[in-house]
């Protein structure tokens, strides 16, 4: 599991939000920074991206994906197709330790560098150290509460970094 970071995806209706936390891990034991930002609007607005993993590899991974956006018009699905192909079968790239979770106003997709692309039944999933509390509780809260997909993702977070100690509540969110 990749520890340091938790980054929640919901979509609800026509809206789709991401949300993260801003907690920085260094080794086991260290935090190194409170308010880091790790979930991006790009292509123009349209497009969520959030990381779990190293810092480092996912700004590697924001610029690959934002160029195989820009070849694919735009096109989510094509575009994280194509990063998991080239990210599962380069060498240099295949030891890059990072997961992209990815969304636009239609879809959800977690990218891997095994070359996963992912699409959740429930439009709602979650990656990093708190991943299986935010998206339990997401989960919970899309199916039991009229809250807006924006709502359920902070209200996971706050779940997410009351349980895990990878995860801070300085929580910041991107929505479409």
């Amino acid at each position: 599991m990749i520890k340091a970071t938790t980054i929640v995806a919901v979509k609800k209706g026509d809206s789709v939000a991401m949300a993260g936390d801003g907690q920085v891990t260094f080794g086991e034991n260290t935090i190194l920074k409170h308010t880091a930002k790790k979930i991006r609007k790009i292509y123009h607005g349209k497009i969520l991206v959030g990381f779990a993993g190293s810092v480092a590899d996912a700004f590697t991974l924001y610029d690959m994906f934002e160029e195989k956006l820009d070849k694919a018009d735009g096109n989510l699905r094509k575009a994280a197709v194509e990063l998991a192909s080239e990210w599962r079968s380069d060498r240099v790239l295949r030891k890059l330790e990072a997961l992209l979770l990815t969304a636009d106003k239609e879809q959800i997709l977690l990218i891997s560098g095994s070359g996963e692309v992912i699409q959740p039944d429930h439009d709602v999933i979650a990656i990093g150290s708190g991943g299986n509390y935010a998206f339990a509780a997401a989960k919970a809260l899309i199916e039991n509460t009229d809250l807006s997909a924006r709502d359920i993702a902070v209200k996971a977070m706050e779940i997410a970094a009351a349980i895990c100690v990878y995860t801070n509540n300085n929580i910041s969110v991107e929505e479409l």
